[in-house]
Formats: C-alpha cells, sequence, structure tokens
C-alpha cells in the first residue's frame, strides 16, 4: 500500500446499517479505522442497486458510483443473514456487480449473521462467488448465530470470543491487503 492508507469498503446483505448484518459489518469497519485504514459503508437504504437485468440498470447511476468506489477500494468486509441455507438476495445482487476488473486480486472479509445455530453455509456460498470474481477471501471469517442476542445497545458484539474472532478476522484482511499489495 506503500504510503496510503488500506481503503476498506463495508457491504451488508440487508438495507440499513442498523441490521445485524449492518452493525457486523460496521463493528469490522471500526476496528479497521482503528488500526488506520479509511473505511466506507455502502448503505443500500439510501443508495439501492437495482436489480441485475432490469429495465434500465446498466446506467443507473448508483450502479456507476459503487463500481468505481469498488475500484478505488483495497479490501472488503462482507455481512449477510442466512436466509434458507444461503446468502440473502440482497447480497446476492450486491455481489453480481462486481466484476474482476472491479476486485480482481483485492482482499475479502466474510461474515453471516444467522437466527439460529451458526454454520457456515452463507459463507461458503459467498466464498464461492468471490473465487469467480478472482478475490481473495482471508481463511478467518466469523458467522454469528442467534444474532438477536449478539448486540449491545452501542452495536457491540456481546460475546467476548466474538470480538476475539472478529479482530483476527480484521486483522488477517489487513495484513494480507499489505501482503498483496508489496
Amino acid at each position: 500500500m506503500g504510503e496510503h492508507a488500506i481503503k476498506v469498503l463495508g457491504l451488508a446483505g440487508e438495507y440499513r446499517s442498523t441490521s445485524k448484518s449492518g452493525m457486523l459489518v460496521n463493528a469490522a469497519l471500526r476496528i479497521a479505522q482503528a488500526n488506520g485504514a479509511d473505511v466506507v459503508f455502502w448503505d443500500l437504504a439510501e443508495k439501492p442497486l437495482p436489480l441485475v437485468g432490469e429495465e434500465g440498470c446498466w446506467a443507473h447511476p448508483n450502479v456507476k458510483e459503487f463500481q468505481t468506489l469498488l475500484v478505488e477500494c483495497d479490501a472488503f468486509f462482507l455481512s449477510s443473514p442466512e436466509y434458507h441455507g444461503t446468502m440473502s438476495g440482497v447480497m446476492k445482487n450486491t455481489l453480481d456487480w462486481m466484476y474482476d476488473k472491479h476486485v480482481g486480486g483485492k482482499v475479502f472479509g466474510l461474515m453471516s449473521t444467522l437466527g439460529g445455530v451458526t454454520n457456515a453455509n452463507t459463507l461458503n456460498h459467498m466464498r464461492i462467488t468471490l473465487r469467480w470474481l478472482h478475490g481473495w477471501p482471508v481463511p478467518e471469517q466469523l458467522a454469528v448465530g442467534h444474532v438477536k442476542e449478539a448486540f449491545d445497545e452501542e452495536g457491540n458484539l456481546v460475546d467476548e470470543s466474538l470480538q476475539v474472532r472478529l479482530g483476527n478476522l480484521v486483522e488477517s484482511v489487513l495484513s494480507a491487503t499489505t501482503k498483496l499489495s508489496a
């Protein structure tokens, strides 16, 4: 990265930064920012992305702004709720607007939120999608089960072991980004 700070984009597979996936992404972004990164959260409630293929979508100003931001960023944090054993349609549509020319060779940290027991289905599906985009998901990942009880009033993870794992995930993303850019 040389002398400039790593620029990290946070993307949630739900609308609003106050959603559980939004809270998880923003928790990761706060840690990254505390470690010197420039951070951005793309709020789909404020700047929705049209469905890929809908009338006029290819020229939509939010799509153009989003894809420009993808190119400008060095790394990404993604979090999606798990719906019916996979990522949300919102996350899938967000990923569908990415191409390897935007994110190829860049580092990703993957997270998911679940209403019930923790598993890795959503994480695996996002990992597969990113492989097609030539992205580099780090080995560390975080699935937060029973998500309705997982955060305090300030949006921080209640479980200290999850906080540690989130910190390790963020460190891995920042470290890998630095190494891949050398």
